[in-house]
């Protein structure tokens, strides 16, 4: 059987789509590009904005045109909120939630046997099944140790979509580590739903144990952490994860709004002072660190003011990069029945603004590693030019050969482009 999987949204989704690759090639099975001709078309959906619920139904009609005679499965996010309308959509076979995955070669077996549509998005309390060897075509793996949310974020979809926190015990985490590491990865990402929340129902471990435990494993060089809360950032945290010597100095570190009264009515759980402390701790601990974060404009309510003291404190922090999004209005969150929704075209004045101080901090954060010399993953080599990312993840282009793939090579930054920088081996 040849498939093919098509994944939206964020690493976790990444992830998932590739322990579900592993079951089919583990069977004997066949999986191929997604353009490709294949028997079962597998999507794995986001549903984080309505722009990604449409991107997930856009995608299962252009197969049930492409191949109408293929099967077409469709799980994540997506299908696990809304399965009536996942199960509505002309050619799907079988739809599945975020939790039973693993169990992906089951279903399609069971839909092959009888040609009955399958509907089953019954989350699973466990995440054991769920594993990897590798991953395809990208020079770092991401492993997620951590699945669901308990924040409920008055925006946000997610703790439906994706249940209770639950987190892979420390053995599993290292074993895939090493198997990762014996398929010849040198650099991980540890994501997860709610990163920050690893090892909350474990009771016995935290984020920092994980880290430490990546860090003992042979052929791991690098270790990168997915999006964190800013209330995991402790100073018992930052002393733990400060020892090691492979953790990348590379924070994404989620904001949502540099405005108290806007990041009450989001239902966050920190206020500016807070996550100022946290940046504070990080740049105090970790040399040419590099914070990152996301921000939403136009939440509803958000006043001209409100937006300013975002701004402001967003310049303050000075974002190595900002991810800005426009407000988007989420059936069935608390945000959706708010007053004062925001009208589109102030939202995206707003997000033009912002735009402009984001690029500035940007700019500002490279320059200072004009002249000086970092360590990059090269990752791609192509015509005599290789790329690859420095260990606060910046973007770097240098001259070289294929020899160079994956390898840390150490280079000399000669010049900044719009893209990144530029440099020479050194």
């Amino acid at each position: 059987m040849k498939a093919a999987f098509y994944t939206l949204g964020c690493k976790v989704n990444q992830y998932d789509t590739q322990m579900m690759s592993e079951k089919f090639l583990s069977a004997g099975h066949t999986v191929v590009g997604f353009d490709d001709d294949a028997d079962i078309y597998i999507i794995n959906t986001c549903t984080v904005t309505q722009v990604s619920d449409k991107k997930s139904r856009n995608m299962i009609s252009r197969v049930r045109r492409a191949h109408p005679n293929a099967v077409i499965a469709v799980c994540g996010c997506f299908s696990q909120v809304s399965p009536e309308q996942a199960a509505a959509l002309s050619g799907v076979g079988i739809v599945l939630g975020t939790r039973n995955r693993a169990d992906i070669l089951y279903y399609v077996n069971e839909y092959l046997k009888t040609g009955r549509q399958i509907v089953d998005v019954q989350s699973s309390s466990d995440i054991a099944d769920e594993t990897i060897s590798g991953f395809s075509e990208k020079t770092r793996a991401i492993l997620k140790i951590e699945d669901g949310c308990r924040n409920f974020c008055s925006y946000c979809l997610i703790p439906f979509a994706r249940g209770k926190i639950i987190s892979k015990p420390p053995e599993q985490v290292v074993s895939e580590a090493a198997a990762v590491a014996k398929a010849g990865y040198k650099e991980v990402v540890l994501t997860g739903i709610h990163l920050s929340s690893y090892g909350a129902d474990l009771q016995t471990v935290c984020l920092a144990d994980a880290v430490k435990a990546v860090a003992d494993v042979d052929g791991i060089e690098r270790i990168r952490l997915g999006s964190l809360e800013p209330t995991v950032i402790t100073s018992d945290f930052v002393e733990k994860i400060a020892n090691v010597q492979k953790l990348c100095p590379s924070f994404h570190l989620s904001l949502q709004s540099g405005c108290d009264k806007t990041l009450k009515a989001m239902n966050r759980r920190y206020d500016c002072r807070q996550y100022e402390n946290a940046v504070r701790l990080l740049r105090t601990y970790f040399k040419d660190c590099a914070v990152t974060t996301d921000v939403i404009v136009g939440f509803p309510g958000e006043s001209d003011e409100d937006f300013k003291q975002s701004c402001d404190f967003i310049d303050k922090i000075g974002f190595a990069k900002v991810h800005i999004f426009p407000y988007s209005k989420r059936k069935g969150t608390r945000a959706a029945q708010m007053d004062n929704q925001i009208l589109k075209s102030v939202k995206q004045q707003r997000e033009k603004l912002l735009c402009e101080i984001e690029q500035k901090n940007r700019t500002e954060f490279m320059s200072r590693f004009v002249n000086k010399t970092v360590h990059v993953l090269a990752e791609r080599c192509e015509g005599g030019v290789c790329s690859g990312f420095t260990e606060n993840y910046i973007h770097v282009e240098f001259g070289g050969n294929s020899n160079l793939c994956n390898t840390v090579v150490t280079v000399r930054i000669t010049r900044m482009t719009d893209k990144g920088l530029v440099g020479e081996i050194n």
